[in-house]
């Protein structure tokens, strides 16, 4: 077998976002014969470190909670944070040799683009280097890249991308065949067994009278849930009973809750939170909804489908390609009025989609987990 290959890996923290998810899966479907793996983490922290294979060697550089405050008390901490990381990425060295502890690696893998920088950065000349981009650059929350900022991300060996929309960007800017050849469409690795297992525990039967409509994801301004309640709300006025459920956490959940409150639909309405395993209750709804503003490559609909759930989706990046161009759900206008007219299509006339249903059922996901990993590996090893 020779040398185990050597890998760094780098993200921001494994908490509860799509990227980090993806990361955990596929580091616990690696064979650990093959390779010698380090994670190395800006902060050890967030609900998916548990699950990382205890044979993977994981590094930080700060320890604790993200700091989202701005109390005065956390200034000093979260300031030194911020310095220490700068710091560690003006000098490099300083970081490989400490830290690091002067280790050589074969392979320097990004897994998110936020650390494009770092990894192009790294004092090591020789090792061969990956990024893993799971977003739509030219719409991202808090930063638009410009085509030139995109071009810097040339200087990997391999630009991981997931879906054809990133795809079509990446290769809209390649200026030959070597850059094109750089670029590698890579389905996120999902398990769906797992996804029908976990659907399956402490299952109960519905007792909502009323349809139940849920929705997954990180509590963002992306997500849309604010558009989600106020149609709910102008839904309820105009006499057509329904529940909403949302599923996740992020920064925006007070002002969530506050719009919830504001809009009087606290007892119709759930705002669960973050929960390990959403499985049974989207088994359970009536209906899935994304009322996403933009999305990279909207995982959470893998699991819909996994579920066979009768889906209502805005049309955003990656949806055609995931509903078949609306032949295993209702694809709807990216606004307030796409997402109403949606609903409402769906309490009017629920036979609607029935055809939808019959789509689902002989429906067989062309990305399974082993074909994932197995792109990925087949990546690390040709480099």
């Amino acid at each position: 077998m020779g040398e185990k290959k050597k890998i760094l890996i780098r993200i921001g923290s494994l908490r509860h976002g799509g990227a980090e998810k993806v990361l955990v899966t596929f580091l616990k479907n690696l064979p650990q014969e093959k390779y010698e793996v380090d994670l190395l983490l800006n902060l050890y922290s967030g609900k998916y470190l548990p699950e990382v294979p205890s044979w993977i060697n994981v590094y930080h550089l700060n320890k604790g909670e993200m700091i989202t405050t701005n109390r005065l008390q956390d200034i000093p901490q979260k300031a030194f944070r911020v310095i220490y990381q700068k710091v560690l990425k003006v000098f490099p060295n300083l970081l490989y040799q400490s830290i690091l502890k002067g280790k050589k690696y074969d392979i320097e893998l990004a897994a998110i683009h936020g650390f494009r920088d770092e990894i192009l950065n790294s004092p090591l000349k020789s090792s061969k280097k990956i990024i893993w981009i799971h977003n739509d650059l030219k719409k991202t929350e808090f930063h638009n890249y410009s085509d030139e900022e995109i071009r810097k991300f040339f200087g990997f060996e391999k630009i991981m991308v997931i879906s054809e929309k990133i795809e079509k960007d990446f290769h809209n800017l390649t200026q030959n065949q070597a850059e094109k050849n750089k670029i590698v469409r890579i389905y996120n690795p999902l398990d769906t067994e797992e996804i029908l297992k976990k659907s399956e525990v402490g299952i109960r039967t519905s007792e909502d009278l009323v349809p139940v409509f849920i929705s997954v994801g990180t509590v963002f301004p992306q997500k849309g849930f604010d558009r989600l309640l106020k149609v709910h709300k102008r839904l309820l006025e105009e006499g057509f009973p329904h529940k909403i459920q949302i599923l996740g956490d992020g920064y925006d959940f007070s002002n969530i809750r506050k719009l919830q409150e504001d809009l009087g639909v606290t007892e119709s309405s759930t705002l669960f939170g973050f929960t390990d395993n959403p499985y049974p209750l989207i088994k359970n709804a009536d209906f899935y909804i994304l009322s996403s503003r933009y999305e990279g490559f909207p995982t959470v609909l893998f699991e819909a489908i996994t579920l066979k759930k009768k889906i209502i989706a805005t049309d955003v990046s990656g949806v055609r390609e995931m509903l078949e161009n609306g032949k295993l759900g209702l694809i709807v206008e990216n606004s307030e009025e796409g997402i109403y007219a949606g609903m409402k299509k769906a309490l009017i006339e629920p036979n609607g989609f029935v055809a939808y249903e019959e789509n689902l059922k002989d429906f067989e996901m062309p990305f399974t987990l082993e074909n994932s990993v197995n792109s990925i590996i087949k990546i690390i090893d040709e480099l």
